[in-house]
């Protein structure tokens, strides 16, 4: 499992218009899965669940966004599953990786696109010494 986060100044419809084109746009094989939305008070939920067929790797993945907007800040949670070949552990995690970059892309094209600084950036591979 990998894991991107992000949360920055920014209008949020704008924001999750243009992370989703981005993320669909950088893969041939990519499909939208599921997509919902709520709202809380003055809080904004959005979740994407994408699905595509990594060629290296020769699996499905899966990537779940999250976009949580409040008082124009937006957070974005992005996490990459599902690029393991094996039974009982996790192998050739290279998939959910490369997935979730096409994300980490988007967002920064985002931000060089708007001219915007990231309040809060952090990129997690869960288990750094995997094997391809």
């Amino acid at each position: 499992m990998a894991k991107y986060e992000l949360s920055l100044q920014t209008d949020f419809d704008e924001f999750v218009a243009e992370i989703k084109e981005g993320v669909e746009r950088r893969s041939s094989t990519i499909s939208l899965e599921e997509e919902t939305e709520v709202t809380a008070g003055d809080v904004r939920i959005h979740v994407v669940a994408y699905e595509r067929y990594a060629y290296m790797g020769r699996n499905r993945c899966s990537l779940n966004i999250t976009f949580v907007g409040c008082d124009g800040t937006v957070h974005l949670i992005g996490i990459g599953t599902g690029g393991s070949q094996a039974v009982f552990i996790k192998l050739n995690t290279w998939s959910e990786q490369a997935f979730l970059d096409t994300l980490e892309y988007a967002a920064n094209d985002y931000m060089r696109d708007h001219d915007i600084e990231p309040l809060y950036v952090s990129t997690d591979e869960e288990d750094e010494g995997e094997t391809e």
